[in-house]
Formats: C-alpha cells, sequence, structure tokens
C-alpha cells in the first residue's frame, strides 16, 4: 500500500456517503422589513420539512408546523427505554418446588408472624420508654434514652431474623461518623430501613405520610427523622437545612438518605435526588444486594402483604451490604451538588454493576396510574422523568395530569393512541389544523401517538419562548366590550379563522373545556388554567394573532421568530 501524504484524507469518500445538504438563505427576508403580512409570507415561506432519525432520536418538522409561529423548530423525543426498575420478576408463585415449599413453611411462616409481632410490640413499648417526656426533639437525643434505644435496635435485628434474614453478609466497615457524616444507599425493600436501624441507627429523611403508620411511625420519630414534601419545595429547602445542620453536629447520629427516591427492583439505578449532595459533606456509599434464585426479594410492582408473606415462607432470604469507600467533594475546585450526586451514583452503579437511567419517582406514579386504570402494559407509560423534567421543567404532578388526559383518549392494548380519539377528548373535529396538530405529535407517522410522544409535544409547546405571550395575546384578542372575560360568541370569533366550519354544539364543547367553573364565562384564570393543562390547542388561536392587528409586543415577538 502507499504511503500517504499529508494531503491525502484519511477516510477516503465512498460513493454510498450521502449528498451535502445546501442550505438557501434568501435575500428576500429582510431584518428590518415590518410588515407583518411579509412576515407571516416568511415563516411559511422557512418551514421545511425533514424527518431525521439520529440515535435513539426521532425529530420531525413538518410543512404545516403549527407551532413554528412560537418558536418552534420540531419535536424531538427520546427513544423509550425498555427497562422496568420497578418489575418484580417472582410476582407470581410458580413451579411445583416454589409451592411445595409455601406449604412445607407455612407452620415456619406462622411461628415467625408471632416473632415479629411480638419484637415489634417490645420494640415500640421501648421506644415510648425512650420518647417518654423528651420535648427538646431538635436537639440531639440525651445518651440515656439513645441507651434504652438498644432494646428497640436488638428488636429490629429479630425483626429481620423472622423474614428469614438469619445471617448477613457484609464487605467493608462504616467510617467513623466524623469522616462521613451522611450515608447512601440503594433503596430495594423496606428490610435495608430495618437494617440500618440497627447497624447505624441514623437519621433518616423519610416521607411526611410515614409518621402515622402504626408503631413503625414512633420508632422513626425516635431517629429524629427529617419529614419532607418531595412536591413542596419549602418541605425540601427545609429538608436540606435540616439534613445540613444535622450532619455538621458529631452529637447527632449520622443521616441516612435513599437518594432514588424510592424502592426498584435492584437490577438498575435510578436518578438521584439532590438531598444528600447539596449540604457538601463526605458521602459513604452502601450497596444492598439480595442474591436470589427462585424469589425476587424487591419491593417493586407487589403489595407488601403478599412480599412479606413470600419472605415468611423462604427457607432462608439472603442480604449483601458493602461499605464503599467515601466520596468528598472536590476540594481544588467549586463542586456542583449535581456533579457530586453524579460521582457518587457512579461509584454505586460500578458497585452494583448494574446501569443508570434517568428514571424517578415520578415514573412510579405514572406506572401506578396506568396500573389503576387497567392498562394491559403499564410499564410503557413511564418516560424516565428525570430526564422529562430536565428537557422540559415540569413536575411529576403535571405529567399525571397529562397521563389522566391521554387515558381518557382511549389507548388501545399496546398504549397508543388514534387520530379520533385524539379529536374527542380535545374537543376538535378533523379538519387541517387538527391533522398538523396531531402529525405534530406523532413523530414515527405510524398514525397513532403513545403517552411519551403527547407528553414530550405538550411540554415542548409550554416551553416554547412565546407560550405565554401566546396566551397573553390570544386572552386580550377574545375578550371584547372592556370585560374581564370571555363569552362563547366570542371565543367562536376567535377561533373559527383555525377551524371555519365549525358548528354551533362544537362550539359549545369547546367553550366548555375552558369554562372550567361552568360559569357561563371564561375568565382569564380559566382561560391559562385551560391552555396548561391543554398546551396544544393554543395551535386554534395562532391564525387570529397572525392575521388581526395587535400592538407592539406581538410585532416584537414575530422579530424574535423571525
Amino acid at each position: 500500500m502507499a504511503d500517504p501524504d499529508l494531503s491525502s484524507p484519511l477516510l477516503p469518500s465512498q460513493p454510498s456517503d450521502p449528498p451535502h445538504l445546501i442550505l438557501t438563505v434568501h435575500d428576500s427576508v429582510s431584518h428590518n422589513n415590518n410588515n407583518s403580512n411579509n412576515r407571516e409570507s416568511c415563516i411559511n415561506h422557512n418551514r421545511q420539512n425533514y424527518h431525521h432519525n439520529s440515535g435513539n432520536s426521532i425529530i420531525v418538522s413538518s410543512r404545516e408546523n403549527p407551532y413554528e409561529f412560537l418558536g418552534s423548530k420540531g419535536l424531538e423525543v427520546c427513544g423509550s427505554s425498555t427497562v422496568d426498575p420497578f418489575l418484580n420478576k417472582t410476582g407470581r408463585i410458580e413451579g411445583l418446588y416454589e409451592w411445595f415449599k409455601l406449604v412445607v413453611c407455612l407452620p415456619i411462616a406462622a411461628v415467625r408472624l408471632v416473632l415479629f409481632g411480638v419484637c415489634l410490640l417490645i420494640g415500640f413499648l421501648a421506644t415510648k420508654v425512650a420518647l417518654h417526656g423528651w420535648k427538646d426533639k431538635q436537639s440531639p437525643m440525651p445518651v440515656w434514652r439513645s441507651r434504652i434505644m438498644w432494646i428497640t435496635r436488638i428488636s429490629a435485628r429479630c425483626i429481620l431474623f423472622s423474614f428469614g434474614y438469619h445471617w448477613i453478609r457484609r464487605k467493608g466497615k462504616p467510617v467513623p461518623r466524623e469522616i462521613a457524616p451522611i450515608v447512601v444507599s440503594n433503596h430495594v425493600s423496606y428490610i435495608e430501613p430495618i437494617f440500618y436501624f440497627y447497624e447505624l441507627f441514623p437519621t433518616i429523611v423519610a416521607a411526611e405520610s410515614h409518621d402515622s403508620i402504626p408503631f413503625v411511625g414512633t420508632i422513626i420519630r425516635a431517629m429524629q427523622v427529617i419529614y419532607v414534601n418531595r412536591f413542596s419545595p419549602p418541605s425540601r429547602k427545609h429538608a436540606v437545612n435540616e439534613i445540613k445542620r444535622k450532619a455538621s453536629c458529631d452529637r447527632f447520629p449520622r443521616v441516612l438518605l435513599f437518594p432514588e427516591g424510592t424502592t426498584t427492583n435492584g437490577r438498575i439505578l435510578m436518578s438521584f435526588q439532590l438531598g444528600a449532595f447539596l449540604p457538601g459533606y463526605p458521602i459513604q456509599p452502601v450497596i444492598v444486594r439480595y442474591p436470589h434464585v427462585h424469589f425476587d426479594q424487591s419491593w417493586g410492582n407487589i403489595s407488601l402483604a403478599k412480599l412479606m408473606f413470600r419472605m415468611f415462607t423462604q427457607f432462608h432470604n439472603f442480604m449483601e451490604v458493602e461499605y464503599l469507600p467515601v466520596v468528598s467533594p472536590l476540594t481544588n475546585q467549586k463542586e456542583s451538588a449535581v456533579h457530586f450526586a453524579k460521582r457518587t451514583s457512579h461509584a454505586l452503579a460500578s458497585g452494583l454493576n448494574v446501569i443508570q437511567t434517568s428514571h424517578s419517582y415520578g415514573d412510579l406514579m405514572l406506572l401506578m396510574k396506568a396500573i389503576e386504570s387497567k392498562q394491559e402494559k403499564p410499564s410503557s407509560y413511564m418516560v424516565e422523568m428525570a430526564k422529562v423534567q430536565s428537557l422540559f421543567h415540569i413536575s411529576s404532578l403535571e405529567a399525571v395530569d397529562f397521563l389522566d388526559k391521554f387515558l381518557l383518549m382511549n389507548p388501545n392494548p399496546s398504549g397508543c393512541v388514534k387520530f379520533h380519539d385524539f379529536l374527542k377528548v380535545l374537543r376538535l373535529k378533523a379538519c387541517t389544523l387538527s391533522e398538523e396538530m396531531f402529525s405534530f405529535i406523532d413523530v414515527e407517522k405510524s398514525g397513532t401517538i403513545t403517552f411519551k410522544q403527547f407528553l414530550f409535544g405538550s411540554a415542548h409547546v409550554m416551553k416554547l419562548p412565546l407560550f405565554r405571550q401566546a396566551c397573553e395575546l390570544a386572552f386580550a384578542e377574545c375578550k371584547t366590550g372592556g370585560n374581564d372575560y370571555i363569552l362563547e360568541h366570542e371565543l367562536e370569533n376567535l377561533i373559527r379563522p383555525a377551524i371555519p366550519d365549525l358548528n354551533a354544539d362544537e362550539v359549545h364543547e369547546l367553550f366548555n373545556l375552558f369554562d372550567s367553573d361552568s360559569d357561563g364565562e371564561i375568565s382569564k384564570d380559566d382561560f391559562n388554567t385551560c391552555l396548561r393543562k391543554n398546551p396544544l390547542l393554543i395551535a386554534l388561536f395562532i391564525p387570529c394573532l397572525l392575521q388581526k392587528g395587535l400592538p407592539e409586543t406581538c410585532d416584537r415577538m414575530l422579530e424574535e421568530v423571525v
């Protein structure tokens, strides 16, 4: 082979190489053109029709993109993950061996249940004694009260024994509290909190609902629990401050957090919440494994009662705990909590030898909603909520609201919705505009849409730079006569340019959708609330915003888009 010279390309071009993409810039599109009609024709002229597949993402920019006026360049929907982080693979009792073992272990299960009840009662009574008369619960627990809690800690170990954890294999040791005041662990079952209570007696971060659990609520209060409402920003901020306060004082126990925020099946590691990493203290990661052959001990999509029964009817349940080296925040540079969390999660994932995903507690909420509505493939409704929140800044509760809307569209067994069902829920009729709206979401051009496509499409429109301004201007254009509300005929006049052949019943249906309080008029709150819940409907008002004379604010909006 001849030696290539310096001017020779390293990779010679192949005949099959795709042609270069050539973009033509037309001089007729002038930056100084202030005529609104010219701007509109410019917008229409620059609508391109392309369909590009890159990696696991599909990007579509339709020639009739109804949201281009708001700054949309096309919808991108990431490829769906095939991983179900909550699936318990042995949820059903199957096989001759499993049934034989269950029958043989039933007498043993009865004894274990009695042992469990007695140990829980003893631990509860000891905790009541330790807490009796203690009023200053914001300060560290006095030593003598902590010594009484050893009775509860021994009871916790006996409870683990009753569940079949006769011995627990440990690797490594917990470092002293002054070295790493915070411990984080993967979360697979309700067993880990019991184990850590016995092993470390830490302060934990838990949902407010845990306080009302009989017996258990009293015991976790003795751990000086930090309660948090995951859906309340003030509550989350308070929890972070409490973590920092208790981690900074050696008189408090170390702080234990499960940064995934919920239990998984242990075969993946979900995205981490940042509460453990915001204070900036060294952290010791801990790995928990449950080796098994016939019985998956994870608390995923299986009820607590069933999981406890299966544990009681096992000869022995295996559990392994591995204490990993301490992960400290970088001292030579200012490290963000996000980067600190990524380094820690990587250490846990490497130790577990599992993949990391962008699933979060929000995906569990979506899964439970799909199960509740008896969908045949409930796992197909998970969207990796951590990624969605990062891209679109919508909450898990908003995603669940969008799922409620999607489920009203009567998805088929594979979780897909057809065009006519899409129209029915959004109170639209088949027309050019509604076809464009559906096509915008249907990035695969299959004639159906999935929940992920519907969620991404809705969230994408809400995040567009001009969405909020468009809502404000549409309401201002709708109301006439100086009123602060919209009547039915005013709404009809505004949306008729978008759907010319609407009949009276169809207008009334749309009016009822906007009139959430059914008082016969659409207030500004009604209008904005409806568009936040149904952001795709903003397309109904775009023809009016383009065609009518609008104030200077809209002119600036058009100039920004152009």
